[in-house]
């Protein structure tokens, strides 16, 4: 993507437009006052359901933007650059969200808060983008088919199987590892199932490179993606549920059980139709930073809201207090805050860090140009 013609510009609005609806979602969740989260308003529950695109949305993106470069150089295996940007990339994020964990004061004290241990989105998509290189290095000698294969095989697997491998025990595993792998502990997003919308969002990025440039590409892409994420959200589960359909088996009671992960990955695939179809008016120099930049707006908005490695966030004040038209002001004020704050910082950072500023906030720019 180092040219303007050949810059998607469509997925630079999409990871914008996630990490604004990740913004929004946190800010109210945490400060609307719990006696205002009416399940049988319209409103919140419409606004509660497209909360929950978010995080499918900004793993398949992920995915999506990583996989795409890294098939864009000639060279493969570990002569791809983007090899070894991508394990860097990886381990930056992983350490970069255990960081963000951490309570200062009480390093300081002598003590590591429990939080630190767990694992949240910044370490699943970390992981994730080592996999894929993982699944890349394994099959880039093979086939041109398998490497999208196995992502797509990975993927649905990963959806269909949760319920066995929730199952598992992982107490043999110290508790920061088995944490990748169970919620037990708290964690939020462990590698299965979120790695299986990354790995969707890679074998994406493969059909994209491959046929991108032919000439009915996107109006296919458009009707197809829209089809089936619409028969996802609104058939799949029709189907499974038929007494006819269902039998014993282990993968169909499975698919039954984690319906709700296919029915996300069928938003993600209405939303990549809708963004696709508006990719003629999504050419916008402050959709690009947005987009270029989530990591940036990440690491602002988890100071700022949940007092990440110094405590002092709003949630320390305001936790589940506000009124509706307080959350709904606060919120617009938080996006346009941490947005303006994050921009700002990637704007002036070389000069800071001349200045031996830069590194007070560990931010770097989530995707690799």
């Amino acid at each position: 993507m180092n040219s303007k013609t050949n810059r998607l510009f469509f997925i630079d609005a999409m990871r914008a437009c996630a990490i604004l609806m990740m913004l929004q979602g946190h800010f109210i969740e945490a400060l609307l006052a719990p006696a205002l989260k009416n399940e049988s308003s319209y409103v919140y529950f419409f606004w509660n359901y497209f909360r929950g695109v978010t995080a499918p949305l900004f793993f398949t993106v992920s995915g999506f933007i990583f996989t795409y470069l890294l098939l864009k150089k000639c060279a493969g295996g570990w002569q791809n650059p983007r090899v070894r940007k991508g394990i860097r990339r990886g381990i930056q994020l992983v350490l970069l969200g255990h960081f963000l964990q951490l309570y200062i004061p009480g390093v300081l004290a002598g003590s590591l808060n429990s939080s630190f241990y767990v694992v949240h989105v910044l370490q699943c998509i970390g992981v994730s983008l080592i996999l894929i290189v993982g699944i890349y290095l394994i099959s880039f000698s093979k086939r041109k088919y398998v490497f999208p294969a196995l992502l797509f095989v990975i993927s649905m697997f990963s959806f269909v199987l949760k319920t066995t491998y929730d199952q598992w025990n992982y107490s043999f595993l110290p508790s920061i590892l088995a944490n990748y792998f169970t919620e037990a502990n708290g964690s939020v997003f462990t590698i299965f199932p979120w790695f299986g919308y990354a790995a969707f969002g890679g074998f994406l990025a493969v059909l994209f490179k491959r046929y991108g440039s032919h000439v009915n590409f996107y109006p296919m892409a458009i009707g197809t993606t829209f089809i089936i994420g619409a028969s996802m959200i609104y058939i799949f589960s029709n189907f499974f549920l038929n007494p006819e359909m269902l039998t014993d088996a282990m993968v169909a009671r499975g698919v039954h059980t984690n319906n709700y992960l296919f029915i996300r990955l069928g938003d993600v695939l209405v939303a990549f139709a809708v963004f696709m179809s508006g990719k003629s008016f999504l050419r916008h120099d402050l959709i690009d930073k947005i987009g270029s930049n989530t990591l940036s707006i990440f690491v602002v908005h988890s100071i700022v809201l949940y007092g990440s490695v110094f405590g002092y966030g709003l949630t320390r004040y305001l936790y589940h207090s506000l009124s509706l038209p307080w959350t709904i002001a606060g919120a617009a004020l938080f996006l346009v805050g941490c947005t303006g704050i994050a921009l700002m910082y990637e704007k002036y950072m070389p000069g800071l860090r001349q200045k031996g500023i830069a590194y007070i906030l560990p931010i770097r720019k989530f995707f690799v140009k």
